[in-house]
This record gives structure tokens, sequence and C-alpha cells, in this order.
């Protein structure tokens, strides 16, 4: 009878058929340990983020009472992101963003970053690249200037146009605006957030470690 004419043939079938489900339930483990893998990596990147807040500087709440803001440092492996935003602005004004010494004047060693535009809602966002943690730093070993190496850990944002402020009334017994040098042309307006929150040795950059 055929069906005991072979019988190796028949065992061959059935060793062939259970090797190839163990292959395919061993490529199914992987490939759900590999997902897994993934879905923690990622959640431990996203928790290693470090968020805080912007607070109004001297005289801000009484002129923009709802002026705040929020910023996000993601670490990477090279560098960092960090996204800051800011609302209750004037509507469709510029400011400029700088990584800083002290939040509060005289903000000691301050290193610009980048512009943020606010829209006609007074709301507006920048996301920039850099070195934005605990090891964030400037040294200067001669030239025009000398210092040692300076950790920069706090954030402060200034109006672009110095008129901007003095006529919103901002600066109570100026006669005039008040200029300060945090912009690019060294001409800009005072300080409308920072990071004052947190204290003057242990800004919010210190918290961020890669």
């Amino acid at each position: 009878m055929r069906s005991f004419k072979h019988p190796h043939r028949r065992g061959l079938a059935w060793t062939t058929a259970g090797l190839s489900a163990a292959a395919v339930a061993g490529v199914l483990a992987m490939t759900m340990g590999l997902t897994a893998a993934s879905a923690t990596s990622a959640a431990a990147r996203t928790a290693s983020s470090f968020s805080f807040k912007l607070v109004p500087s001297p005289n801000i709440a009484a002129c923009l009472p709802n002026a705040g803001g929020n910023a996000t440092i993601t670490p990477g492996k090279l560098n960092d992101t960090m996204k800051v935003s800011v609302h209750g602005m004037p509507p469709n004004a510029g400011f400029d963003l700088f990584v800083i010494q002290q939040p509060l004047a005289p903000f000691g060693v301050s290193w610009y970053q980048t512009d943020v535009q606010a829209n006609q809602y007074g709301t507006g966002s920048a996301t920039v690249r850099g070195v934005f943690d605990v090891e964030t730093f400037s040294v200067s070993l001669g030239g025009t200037v000398t210092f040692a190496p300076t950790h920069q850990y706090h954030l402060g944002l200034w109006f672009n146009d110095p008129s901007v402020p003095f006529n919103l009334g901002c600066e109570p017994g100026a006669t005039s605006p008040i200029v300060t040098p945090f912009n690019g042309a060294q001409h800009a307006g005072i300080q409308v957030v920072n990071t004052s929150e947190f204290p003057v040795n242990a800004g919010p950059l210190s918290k961020v470690h890669r």
C-alpha cells in the first residue's frame, strides 16, 4: 500500500514542518522582542526630556499680565534639542532668546540663540539645536576679553524693539525706551521672561544630562 512504501518521507515531512513552525515562532518572538525594545527605548528618550517654565521679568506682569513661556530640552547623542514657546505677548512682536549665566540683571555671560516671533495672538515658538545641558559653558583664554570656563544654565527673552515695552508702560519712570544689547544689532529692549524660578547657580539647563 502506498501509505507504507516510504515511511521515511512522511517522517521527513513532519520534521520539516516542525522545523518551519519553530522558525516562524522564533522570528515572531524576535520581532516582538525588538518591537518591545524599541518602544522601551522610545519611552526612555521621552522620559529624559526636561520641561520648565519661563516667568515674567520685573515690571512685566503689570503691563503684560499673561506673559509667560515654556521650554523643553530633549538630550541627544551628540547635542540637545530645545523648544521654547511663549504666550501673552504683544501681537506680532519680535523677541531674542539668550542662554545666560544669571536670570536677572546683570545677566553675566550671555549667548545669543534664536529669534522668536509672536503671531497675531501673542504666541510664538522656536526650536534650536546645541548643547543645552549640564555641560553648557563659555570660555575665553584671551583676545578682547579673558575669563575662565563659565557655565550658563539660564534662559532670558528680550524685546527686539525697545519702543514696544516702553509704549506698553513696562518701564515705569522711564522717559525714553531702555536700550539693551540683547539682539543681533545690540539694540534691543528689556527682558520679558526668564528662568528666575531656579537658583542663580542651578538653572534649568543644569538639570539636563546626556
